[in-house]
């Protein structure tokens, strides 16, 4: 089965043959394995581990990543849907509000915007402390802040 994952500007192929894992054509040492009641997974990569928080985004093949202290959103999707999107000229999601939600429960240290500020996709909106560490949730796409539900503490 190949996938294609986006990361950013980035796509990765990645195909899957039986337990053999190919990345770009290059066939890795590679297994992920799920913490079973938690989120979090550990991404095994020519046996070094990388632990992965990996929820599900807003829309099918969306997934919102912690990694490395770093938060960043991922869509994958298969060879098939692939096609037809390319087919179908997909254009861009729906428009109209869209919440910014915490990868994982966490403390507001700071909200960097306020209720009407224009926002452009990736900007920081809100720092959040979770499991010991600062993270800066950031906007998903450009937008104009409608409303504000927490306040920090």
């Amino acid at each position: 089965m190949r996938y294609f994952v986006t990361l950013g500007d980035k796509t990765i192929e990645v195909e899957l043959k039986g337990q053999e894992v190919f990345v770009d054509g290059q066939r890795m040492n590679a297994d992920l394995v799920h913490v079973p009641g938690t989120p979090i997974r550990h991404l095994l990569v020519d046996g070094r581990s990388y632990p992965i928080v990996a929820q599900n985004g807003s829309e099918r093949g969306s997934w919102e990543l912690m990694l490395g202290g770093r938060r960043m959103s991922a869509e994958v999707v298969d060879e098939r849907t692939r096609t037809i999107r390319a087919m179908t000229a997909r254009t861009a999601g729906p428009q109209g509000p869209k919440p910014l939600r915490a990868p994982m429960p966490g403390l507001v240290v700071r909200i960097e915007v306020a209720v009407g500020d224009t926002v452009k996709a990736g900007q920081g909106i809100v720092i959040i402390e979770a499991m010991k560490m600062e993270n800066e949730l950031k906007a998903a796409a450009n937008g104009i802040v409608a409303s504000i539900l927490v306040e920090p503490g």
